[in-house]
């Protein structure tokens, strides 16, 4: 499953607004907040994710990406 920033920054907003957290308006910026996060995660995952397999012939640690 490919991560998707927009996809993430969706379910942060949806979070915030369940939260009781206003992201629309002139002067809100918690939507803008939602961005940040989303690409910071999607970024940290896709550039350092690892799987560990820990036995068999494929055994070993292996980028996700």
């Amino acid at each position: 499953m490919a991560l998707s920033k927009s996809s993430l920054k969706t379910k942060i907003e949806n979070e915030l607004i369940a939260g009781g957290i206003v992201i629309s308006g002139e002067f809100a910026q918690a939507s803008v907040l939602a961005e940040a996060i989303a690409n910071a995660v999607v970024d940290e995952v896709n550039q350092n994710a690892k799987a560990n397999i820990t036995s068999g012939s494929s055994a070993g640690t292996y980028s996700i990406l």
